[in-house]
């Protein structure tokens, strides 16, 4: 389940994994919850900042920057298990998942946000309770961006 990126600390980046098969595992409320505390869990043990999140259906977009010395590698494979390992169900991922560069903070995080409208499951991004958009959860302001 792990990846050998060349982008690693420092940098913002859009992270992008996809359930295996994108069967659409998180339209299950306790799981989409599960995978947000997982992340949180995750981000506790791994210094990481986290400035927006959505969780789908079939797939999980992040915003991220590494500080510390670990590799983005290590966070997503700690996600993966122990999502897995946390709702109790097999293999659940696909192997791999997308990293790239962001140099534009703020689209990037509407791309997150706007997810979800995009696929029908909500009128504004604030609705769709899976999402940083709604301001239910913790996540850094890209102020300074």
């Amino acid at each position: 389940m792990t990846q050998r990126h060349w982008v690693q600390n420092g940098y913002m980046m859009l992270i992008t994994t996809n359930v295996k098969d994108r069967l659409p595992l998180f339209l299950d409320a306790a799981y989409a919850r599960e995978a947000i505390e997982v992340l949180y869990r995750v981000q506790e043990l791994h210094i990481f900042f986290l400035y927006g999140f959505v969780i789908m259906p079939d797939h999980c977009h992040l915003l991220i920057r590494i500080t510390e010395e670990i590799k983005m590698s290590k966070i997503m494979n700690r996600f993966k298990m122990g999502l897995s390992h946390s709702i109790g169900k097999g293999p659940i991922w696909q192997a791999r998942f997308d990293c790239r560069i962001v140099r534009d903070p703020w689209r990037a995080l509407k791309y997150i946000h706007q997810n979800p409208v995009k696929a029908g499951l909500c009128i504004k991004p604030e609705d769709y309770p899976w999402s940083s958009a709604s301001g239910k959860w913790d996540v850094m302001e890209l102020e300074g961006w």
